[in-house]
């Protein structure tokens, strides 16, 4: 099995783009604002994404810089990460740096923790030093991946994990 992690680009084809058509809409916090839209919409969102990642500070009162990542295994998609530059004092109650997703197609083989390593690699390069995951209580697979990469947890509310990992 080859895995790597490899930065959205806005020339990015119909490879990423059926996977993004397989992954929900939104599940577990984590939105996939792609899903059900055509093939130009998503190469729109891949111009916008990219540009996202270029950003410097807070647009429009709340977007912070964020890179998007995809992960290959044999060279096709299997997951879709992403990565926020630093936090909003909203962004750390409801979002946090990083979240992830793995294709229902590639689920429950190892895939998330590995893509998560990878983002940890990946937001060190960026600057991050410190990254927050806040994942659903009901989530324990992704609470169980983030402390299989060194997370801690800093607090349990009644409906969130906040998990801190070092790069």
């Amino acid at each position: 099995m080859c895995l790597e992690i490899r930065k959205l680009c806005i020339d990015d084809g119909r490879d990423i783009y059926e996977m993004l058509q397989e992954l929900p809409a939104e599940e577990n916090g984590f939105i996939n604002s792609v899903k059900d839209k055509t093939f130009d919409e998503y190469k729109e969102w891949l111009k916008k994404s990219a540009k996202s990642s270029e950003q410097a500070g807070v647009v429009d009162g709340w977007k912070v810089p964020q890179t998007i990542f995809w992960l290959y295994e044999n060279n096709r998609p299997v997951g879709f990460g992403k990565v926020r530059h630093f936090l909003t004092d909203a962004l750390l109650e409801n979002g946090g740096n990083v979240g992830y997703a793995i294709r229902p197609s590639a689920r429950n083989r190892g895939l998330g923790k590995k893509l998560l390593s990878f983002l940890i690699v990946e937001s060190k390069k960026i600057g991050v030093s410190k990254l927050l995951l806040t994942i659903q209580n009901h989530n324990k697979q992704s609470i169980h991946v983030a402390l299989e990469n060194g997370g801690k947890i800093e607090k349990v509310t009644a409906n969130k994990h906040y998990i801190w990992i070092k790069p």
